[in-house]
């Protein structure tokens, strides 16, 4: 039996009496790549932040590895990546690195740390400089490097190829792939879908709150009837 990394049961969130989420309901396995897709506003984000404790739901449960979301020690087990990531201005990189390695208590080795922006397409030398300097793309490297170095169980990132250049986009998705062979959990959420049906072996769609699909990559396409990942998308959410 696979072990449950993220369970959703019944979730449901409304915003000023608008819904973002409902009756969500989804088992994530560990060891994974699992993809979250949808269009912009449709509940991607609002279901982060209820597995985060960001906001609360107003009916329903999570579990991360079996604890309820609410209780601080269930987080203990993953690292984050917000969409729009924007490290403190005045820390240089090394700086940004170390206080998030002591936040995940664990030991930053600088070796370690330089292997993994080399594998990123940052350069280590870049981690002298202040953060304010760098580029959106350096931003999100940093970003996923912090995450990386935790070493954790579970990576929860949303939207991780922002900004990234083809390179480094393609470099990301081979560590990605790496970390699933290691036996880590990876939930993040995308638009490119042609990096979901690449490299997940289930997604799901979510379209205005509601959860339409889940399953392969594969079983999206047949069961839509459609040629590729992309046109299945469409034809779900007309």
């Amino acid at each position: 039996m696979s072990v449950v990394a993220l369970r959703f049961q019944g979730v449901s969130k409304a915003y000023s009496g608008t819904g973002a989420l409902t009756d969500f309901t989804l088992p994530v396995n560990a060891g994974e790549c699992f993809g979250l897709v949808g269009a912009n506003g449709a509940g991607k984000t609002t279901l982060i932040k209820c597995l985060l404790d960001f906001c609360e739901p107003d009916a329903g449960t999570i579990e991360i590895f079996g604890v309820p979301h609410r209780q601080t020690v269930s987080r203990a087990r993953l690292a984050y990546l917000p969409e729009r990531f924007n490290p403190p201005y005045y820390l240089t990189g090394r700086d940004f690195l170390q206080t998030m390695a002591q936040m995940h208590r664990v030991n930053y080795v600088p070796g370690i740390a330089e292997a993994l922006l080399n594998e990123l397409d940052l350069d280590p030398a870049a981690l002298a400089k202040p953060v304010r300097a760098y580029s959106k793309g350096m931003n999100q490297k940093l970003g996923l490097a912090a995450c990386m170095l935790s070493r954790k169980d579970l990576y929860v990132l949303d939207e991780p190829t922002s900004g990234l250049d083809p390179r480094a986009r393609i470099l990301l998705k081979r560590k990605l792939k790496s970390l699933r062979d290691d036996g880590k959990t990876i939930l993040f959420t995308s638009h490119a879908l042609a990096d979901v049906e690449e490299m997940c072996e289930r997604v799901a769609v979510i379209d205005r709150g509601r959860l339409r699909f889940a399953g392969t990559p594969a079983e999206l396409i047949r069961g839509q009837n459609a040629g590729d990942i992309e046109q299945a998308f469409m034809a779900l959410v007309a």
